[in-house]
């Protein structure tokens, strides 16, 4: 695993261009946030490391990337508290109860995102809206008005008007750093051409996320009943909401590709990607959180190692 170490750190820094994006919407309190994830996540390697009475091992990325991109899940009016316990969930659990790099079976960033979305629904959930330059205040923000993502939307049988602009560079209400589809494209080419992800595994699983939605959209006039001929328009609409949003591309370039947790041959990682890309529609369909992403990787990472 040593030679994989590396991913970690290009992860890291590609959650930058991300966070850039996020300071033009809501301002420096999404910097203080992520930067509480990063510190966090910093001591608790220390404090774990302390514990086995082993020496901290420097330039192993793998649990701030793991908290930044947490981070990067969430809105950017969530508590600092919260981040620190979906932090602490990540790294204490998700990787170190494990016995840390290498050795856990399941994300550690969908660990904590699971944690802190079933313990505070209600922060993680709630969105404000984006406006270019007009910053969140740092500390309170009770005094936001927060509203629904376009996947609450979907999730009640809508279909959503945003236009491709919007879309596209994530101006809209959602988290903070994962709805700008062209920044992440372009992490995702970085990484492919630093051989950092293999693309087939991203490439079967929003494949697959797509065909479901095609034949099976959660639209109130198309039911899956109906013939897949008619309705095109509305389907291919459908499709475009649920890959650009909720979390899926960002998912399939960031967590997916994760070396310790992916399957070891091609053919298993293919199956892995169906698996998923079946799991978070089933998750979006029929949980009770409109991300479910998370949820299936949790899901499927329990039994990837068959």
């Amino acid at each position: 695993m040593q030679q994989n170490k590396g991913i970690y750190t290009d992860l890291f820094y590609m959650c930058f261009p991300l966070l850039a994006m996020a300071i033009m919407f809501y301002g420096f309190r999404v910097a203080l946030l992520c930067a509480t994830a990063v510190i966090t996540a910093n001591l608790c390697d220390r404090l774990v490391a302390l514990l086995r009475r082993t020496s901290y091992t420097k330039h192993e990325w793998s649990s701030e990337a793991f908290a930044f991109m947490l981070t990067l899940l969430m809105p950017a009016t969530v508590s600092y508290y919260v981040v620190i316990a979906g932090t602490l969930a990540t790294v204490m659990i998700g990787k170190e109860a494990f016995g840390g790099y290498g050795a856990y079976p399941f994300h550690p960033t969908a660990v904590g995102y699971a944690t802190v979305a079933v313990s505070w629904p209600n922060q993680v959930f709630q969105y404000p809206e984006p406006v270019l330059f007009n910053a969140l205040p740092l500390g309170d923000v009770s005094s936001v008005t927060l509203v629904e993502s376009p996947l609450h939307v979907l999730k009640t049988g809508g279909l959503p008007t945003l236009d491709n602009t919007k879309l596209l560079l994530g101006n809209y209400a959602g988290p903070m750093g994962i709805t700008a589809l062209l920044v992440i494209l372009a992490c995702a080419l970085f990484l492919w051409n630093r051989k950092r992800i293999q693309l087939h595994v991203p490439v079967v699983f929003l494949l697959t996320c797509a065909v479901i939605v095609f034949f099976a959209p959660r639209l109130g006039d198309v039911t899956p009943f109906s013939m897949p001929w008619t309705h095109v328009a509305d389907r291919l609409n459908m499709v475009k909401y649920e890959i650009g949003g909720g979390g899926i591309l960002f998912a399939a370039v960031f967590l997916l590709t994760d070396p310790v947790i992916l399957p070891k041959t091609r053919a298993a990682q293919v199956v892995y990607g169906v698996l998923l890309g079946i799991m978070t529609m089933m998750f979006r369909y029929y949980g009770n959180y409109e991300t479910g992403v998370c949820f299936a990787l949790l899901a499927v990472n329990s039994i990837s190692g068959w």
